[in-house]
């Protein structure tokens, strides 16, 4: 029912953000893709996904629809909740996890914290067909760099920031081996 919030940032960690609109304050769950785009921002327009159930009314808040749109299909595979859609929306990029979708690439999947073998299978089984053909399938124009993609991922692990390791990464050279791509990031950061 709601489509997007938009007003003042009242506050924000890395897990929520409370948006004032006509002096409301709305809770909304983010990720940390999200948190990276508004930590700067004082006004915001966040697009918003509604869970109501019995017990609970929640609001989860992205910074592009692309996002929400991915989130959305994350919730319609089975075992893949709230949480686990949110968490893998923190720890790859949209344009990751489709990557890893339709290249069938499940052990990407299974890097996310709460994603098993089978979950990350049941993802790419059900998802690529739905993601190859919509505006979130990546154009190799914007294809991201394997390479790259590791070294973010071994970089978030070492408990690096993901919006830090990414700027880094994105500087050096995407032709580098992974293992290449590290060290020099380790040696910016």
């Amino acid at each position: 029912m709601i489509e997007y919030l938009s007003g003042k940032l009242a506050s924000l960690t890395a897990a929520t953000a409370v948006i004032d609109c006509g002096g409301v304050g709305y809770l909304l769950e983010i990720s940390l893709n999200t948190y990276s785009a508004i930590q700067t921002q004082t006004e915001v327009r966040l697009w918003v996904h509604e869970v109501i159930r019995e017990d609970a009314y929640q609001l989860y808040g992205f910074y592009a629809p692309a996002e929400r749109d991915m989130f959305r299909l994350l919730l319609g595979v089975n075992g893949v909740g709230a949480a686990t859609a949110r968490m893998m929306l923190s720890s790859l990029s949209v344009d990751e996890l489709t990557s890893a979708i339709v290249a069938q690439d499940d052990k990407m999947l299974k890097r996310v914290k709460g994603v098993g073998a089978k979950t990350a299978q049941r993802i790419v089984l059900e998802l690529q067909d739905k993601v190859s053909g919509t505006a979130l399938a990546i154009t190799p124009a914007t294809a991201v760099s394997r390479s790259k993609e590791e070294a973010l991922s071994a970089l978030v692990m070492l408990g690096f920031p993901k919006a830090a390791a990414d700027k880094v990464l994105q500087q050096l050279d995407a032709s580098l081996s992974v293992e290449e791509l590290i060290k020099q990031a380790l040696q910016k950061l």
